[in-house]
């Protein structure tokens, strides 16, 4: 069974009904695929939920999805040398933390379904694998 790790972007876009093709794409793959998830992942979509409700919900659904966990130390280094690595490239990453999720995908070797442009740089220049369809 494959494994993605989903990112905020695709999740946010799916939760609100946004047929992006990411959205769409994680709809179809649910049934089949072994959904990661990791902490920046999770802390991202759930500060963006407004009801207390949603929020549990959300918790449920993240504690059955298979949960990256790595040493947060050493992942913050990883991700600032991918940070680093564009830059010197000329390519300067929006949110820093998407060089962590990057990271925790390149460290489990799993792809990452997003909906983030960012990411496509992280990949051009990185082991980084993304999901395409």
């Amino acid at each position: 069974m494959d494994i993605v790790l989903v990112d905020t972007s695709v999740w946010v876009n799916f939760f609100k009904g946004n047929p992006t093709s990411a959205s769409l794409h994680l709809k179809e793959i649910l049934s089949n695929t072994l959904i990661a998830t990791c902490p920046t992942i999770v802390q991202e979509v759930l500060q963006g939920i407004k009801h207390d409700k949603d929020f549990a919900k959300t918790i449920n659904l993240f504690d059955e999805m298979l949960q990256l966990k790595e040493d947060q130390y050493q992942l913050s280094i990883d991700a600032a040398r991918i940070y680093r690595q564009l830059r010197n490239k000329g390519i300067t990453i929006r949110k820093p933390n998407d060089c962590l999720i990057a990271a925790y995908a390149i460290k489990n070797k799993v792809a990452l379904l997003h909906d983030d442009r960012d990411f496509d740089f992280i990949a051009s220049k990185t082991s980084l694998e993304v999901v395409r369809f």
